[in-house]
């Protein structure tokens, strides 16, 4: 039975994780382009959308999770059509998450060589090729890092998500391990989170020694 429970609970978080990871990622590649492109000396300068969208992200970036979770209730509700379960935790995941990655995208953005876009402008290239063809291509490497980092940090977040009803290995600890006094139950657990958070590093490492050469 703990082996079910425990194989369930896996699944259900490694759905949590990749998937909001996706859509996090997603997100915040639009957002870090925005920012790159809007910064001051950026293709497309402005100040206002800049200033904005940095408050928004900074602001985001400092809320607590576990309080997030419950402030989005009623909007994750009216997103999915409940506010608990595996689904519903992908809500505040994303959301949480997004600016986390936004501002990772947008420094590995920053990061790379400016005589690099300047050759690229004295070759004509629009600011589409430059954003898509050139910057993003030159910050893959530190980009992989990033959403490899973003995978591991949403392990944790589905923890906590599992303590409010969402599921998973958070979920299985608290109400096996925690209030049934299974400390065999949370060892499991923490184990496997370890294990999966070994796995996501390994596999980054992997993709960014590939894309680095």
């Amino acid at each position: 039975m703990i082996l079910d429970l425990l194989l369930e609970a896996t699944l259900q978080t490694l759905y949590m994780t990749f998937v909001s990871t996706f859509l996090a990622s997603i997100l915040g590649l639009f957002l870090a382009v925005i920012l790159v492109l809007t910064k001051d000396g950026g293709l497309l300068p402005n100040r206002l959308i800049f200033r904005t969208l940095d408050a928004v992200v900074n602001c985001l970036r400092s809320f607590p999770f576990i309080i997030l979770i419950i402030v989005l209730f009623p909007f994750t509700k009216l997103l999915v059509g409940t506010s608990i379960g595996t689904t519903a935790a992908i809500v505040p995941l994303v959301i949480g998450s997004a600016p986390f990655v936004a501002r990772l995208i947008e420094n590995a953005m920053n990061e790379v060589d400016s005589g690099v876009v300047e050759a690229a402008l004295s070759f004509g290239a629009s600011r589409s090729q430059i954003i898509f063809r050139v910057i993003l291509v030159e910050a893959l490497p530190s980009i992989i890092n990033a959403i490899t980092l973003t995978l591991i940090v949403i392990v944790g977040f589905t923890a906590m998500a599992g303590t409010v009803g969402g599921g998973g290995l958070g979920d299985v600890a608290m109400r096996y391990g925690f209030q049934r006094f299974r400390p065999d139950v949370m060892l499991y657990t923490v184990l496997i989170l370890i294990f999966i958070v070994q796995l996501i590093q390994m596999c980054g490492n992997l993709l960014y020694k590939l894309t680095k050469k």
